[in-house]
C-alpha cells in the first residue's frame, strides 16, 4: 500500500472513530438489547418514568398528582439537581417512588471520555444515596445516548429505555398529541418517557406545565379504567 493510500486509510479511521465511539455503540447496544430494558419483563401494567428533574415547582406538582391517585413512578434524576433539592428526592423516596440515575449534569455520553462518563454516573449515584440511604439500581443516559464504555461503567445498574416517547419537552407537542398518545399506550409492560423539567437545551421551559395538564386528565381516566401502573423492576430482580 502506498503512502498516499495509507494516509487516506488512517484519516478515514480517525474520522469514523468518534462515530463508532458514540453513535455506533448506541446503535449496537440497542440492536442487541444487551442489558437494556425496553419493556417491563412481566409484560403487564404501565411504567411512568420521568427524566431531568427534580424541579422545585414541576416535580412537586407531579408528586402531588401521583399521590392523589396513589401511583408510583420511576424518576431518573440529575445529580446536580439532587444536591440542590434533596428534600424533593427525600419526598420521592418516602412516597414509594423509584429513583434512578440520569447523569450528574445532563451531559450526552457521546461527548464524554470514559473517565468523565464514570464520574457522571458515580456522582449521581452518590447524590442519590446520600439522600435516601440506598443505592440506585436503574440508569437511563440522557437522550438515550451511550458510548463504547457505557456497559462497563453501568454494570451495577439496569439500563432502562422506553416504549413510548411523545416529545413532551416541547409545548407544541404537549398540546398536539400528548393526551391521545397517552390514552393509546397499552398496559402490557409499556414504559412511558416524560419530563418534569424543561430547562435542558432543546426543551421549552414551560413544557412541563402543559405535560402535567395532560397527564392529570390521562391519569383520571386511567384510574377509572383500573389501569395498572408499575415501577421499573430493580436490577437485582431481573438479572
Amino acid at each position: 500500500m502506498g503512502k498516499r493510500k495509507t494516509a487516506w486509510l488512517v484519516t478515514g479511521i480517525l474520522a469514523l472513530a468518534p462515530l463508532a465511539y458514540g453513535m455506533g455503540a448506541t446503535a449496537l447496544i440497542r440492536l442487541t438489547n444487551y442489558k437494556v430494558m425496553k419493556r417491563i419483563p412481566a409484560k403487564r401494567g404501565i411504567a411512568l418514568t420521568f427524566d431531568d428533574g427534580p424541579h422545585p415547582v414541576y416535580t412537586l406538582r407531579l408528586l402531588d398528582l401521583l399521590q392523589q391517585y396513589d401511583i408510583k413512578a420511576t424518576f431518573f434524576v440529575v445529580g446536580e439537581k439532587v444536591r440542590m433539592y434533596p428534600k424533593i428526592i427525600e419526598r420521592m423516596y418516602n412516597e414509594g417512588h423509584q429513583i434512578g440515575i440520569h447523569h450528574d449534569r445532563h451531559t450526552s455520553s457521546w461527548l464524554l471520555t470514559p473517565s468523565q462518563l464514570e464520574k457522571e454516573i458515580r456522582e449521581t449515584h452518590r447524590a442519590i444515596s446520600n439522600v435516601i440511604g440506598e443505592s440506585p439500581t436503574v440508569y437511563r443516559p440522557p437522550w438515550g445516548f451511550m458510548n463504547a464504555f457505557t456497559l462497563y461503567y453501568s454494570k451495577p445498574y439496569q439500563i432502562v429505555f422506553w416504549t413510548h416517547v411523545f416529545q413532551d419537552w416541547k409545548v407544541e407537542r404537549c398540546e398536539d398529541g400528548l393526551l391521545d398518545g397517552l390514552r393509546n399506550v397499552p398496559a402490557n409492560g409499556s414504559i412511558i418517557l416524560l419530563h418534569d423539567d424543561g430547562t435542558n437545551p432543546g426543551a421549552d421551559d414551560l413544557a412541563p406545565v402543559h405535560m402535567l395538564d395532560k397527564l392529570e386528565i390521562y391519569l383520571e381516566e386511567a384510574v377509572k379504567k383500573e389501569t395498572e401502573f408499575v415501577v421499573v423492576p430493580p436490577y437485582n430482580h431481573i438479572k
